[in-house]
């Protein structure tokens, strides 16, 4: 099968500096539902033979020219070869219509990027990891159960992104009653959609800073709408996901198998993050399957930081952990 036409930006338009140490290029490769999915593929320069990968996607309504590629940049500077893709429907990833997310798609973009790996002469195959941040941290572990070939997989700042479209946040919201609800509410989006002949957008963040807002939601403006974090194609910096993109989250349980996961798991979360309860307890139900090697599974809470920490501060983020992590398990 043939990779889509994709138009790519080729200059340099990410919201961090670009590593002299490392060399960038854009690649391609497509999914199983034949979507063509864009990525930047960072080497470190002067390396030779092929090495261990990492293919890195988030966070959730992100692209790779934020956190996703800062962090495969880095990853490069400490030895292995990464991918930062834009899942399907997003960034410069192709597929439509767009600003969709999906469960089933976006845990098989994860294995689509594991299929370009293992098959690249670049790559020491059977030494392919991946890294989902936010709410593709989630995706990353959902990759993790369905495909062996992936041997670590490190999920940062993790959203369940299931659990809190049908729950709500804390599970605040956990009712069959209010699942009915969300439901019809889509349900009757999808009638009025087909009738337009387009797809209503959810809306992202306000341009003004909410300051009657939630903290959480505050630190998400600082970064999406702000020149820390703001690019043109991210949905969270813009018109947000499209409404029905919910439909497929209330019914499919992202995590129901991370018990079956016997190969290697970092998970990483801020001790003041909102979202600390989603690692930890994916954690818990990690920590029942060991390996081959018996206990393979680490928490790191890493003191003071909140979600959006994790997105982009370089002297908060472990990355000597991930990095050592990655090494005993690749």
């Amino acid at each position: 099968m043939e990779n889509e036409k994709l138009e790519l930006t080729e200059e340099w338009d990410k919201v961090f500096p670009q590593d002299p140490d490392v060399e960038h290029r854009k690649v391609c490769f497509h999914n199983r539902y034949g979507v063509t999915l864009a990525a930047d593929l960072y080497r470190p320069k002067g390396a030779e033979g092929p090495l261990p990968a990492v293919a890195v996607a988030g966070p959730f309504g992100a692209v790779k020219e934020q956190a996703s590629g800062r962090y495969a940049q880095e990853l490069a500077r400490r030895g292995f070869l990464t991918v930062a893709f834009d899942p399907s429907f997003t960034g410069e990833s192709g597929g439509e219509p767009r600003y969709v997310a999906s469960p089933d798609i976006n845990t098989e973009d994860f294995s689509a990027a594991v299929d370009y790996l293992e098959t690249s002469d670049e790559v020491d195959g059977g030494r392919v990891g991946i890294l989902g941040i936010c709410g593709w941290g989630g995706m990353a572990l959902s990759a993790a159960a369905a495909d062996p070939r992936i041997k670590a997989t490190v999920a940062s700042t993790m959203y369940d992104m299931s659990r809190v479209t049908a729950n709500g946040y804390f599970d605040a919201e956990e009712s069959a009653e209010g699942r009915r609800a969300k439901r019809a509410a889509v349900a009757a989006q999808r009638t009025a959609d087909y009738a337009s002949g387009t797809y209503a957008l959810a809306g992202g963040l306000p341009d003004e800073r909410p300051e009657d807002a939630p903290a959480y939601v505050q630190q998400y403006w600082d970064f999406y709408k702000t020149p820390r974090g703001y690019h043109p194609r991210s949905l969270n910096s813009n018109g947000g996901w499209n409404v029905t993109s919910n439909y497929s989250f209330l019914n499919m349980p992202l995590l129901a198998y991370l018990g079956d996961i016997d190969r290697a798991v970092m998970v990483v979360h801020g001790e003041k993050a909102h979202s600390r309860y989603f690692g930890q307890e994916a954690f818990e139900a990690l920590a029942e399957a060991k390996g081959p090697e018996g206990d393979n599974k680490v928490l790191e809470i890493v003191p003071s930081a909140t979600h959006c920490d994790l997105y982009d501060q370089m002297d908060k983020i472990p990355f000597d952990h991930i990095e050592a992590f990655l090494r005993e398990h690749l």
